[in-house]
């Protein structure tokens, strides 16, 4: 019993320090980057507030490789791209197994341009038509769902407005 402790016991350390950075053993060992996470608010143009836990692709490699990979997303989850300065975006849904809706934002946090149910592993180009500061990923129909659509306002330090 004590030497099967002992074998395990370095196992259970490493786990145990996984779990501390966040980092799952799939990402650890496929060398997938690792994001932060944020909360969001959405307030629509009728009043609505819809809040969304959010990871922050802020880092270059992070942008690459996006929700890349990911099976499934909780229903109010979602990842925010922030970019300065303010530039064109466009993206893609390569290796991204699941539908999104991508929503386009500017400066003050204004959504410019919502793109809806996007194809999984498309290589479509996706463009906000107009330089933008960041994009809001969620889960394909969230923004139908929850009748979020241009004009409305996206709640986060990155735009100058805390939620």
């Amino acid at each position: 019993m004590v030497m099967l402790s002992r074998r395990l016991l370095p196992l259970a350390l490493i786990v145990l320090l996984l779990e501390l950075l966040a980092v799952s053993p799939l990402q650890a060992q496929s060398g997938l980057v690792t994001f932060e996470r944020d909360e969001l608010v959405i307030e629509t143009a009728a009043g609505a507030r819809h809040s969304f836990e959010v990871e922050m692709a802020l880092e270059p490699a992070q942008q690459a490789q996006g929700l890349m990979y990911r099976q499934d997303m909780a229903e109010a989850a979602g990842m925010l791209f922030v970019v300065r300065p303010a530039r064109v975006l466009s993206m893609w849904m390569k290796n991204t197994f699941i539908p999104l809706d991508m929503l386009f934002i500017d400066a003050d946090g204004r959504i410019t341009k919502v793109v809806e149910r996007t194809v999984p592993m498309s290589l479509t180009s996706i463009s906000s038509d107009r330089p933008v500061n960041g994009v809001l990923e969620l889960n394909a129909g969230t923004a139908s769902r929850l009748t979020i659509g241009p004009g409305d306002r996206v709640l986060h330090p990155a735009f100058g407005k805390a939620p």
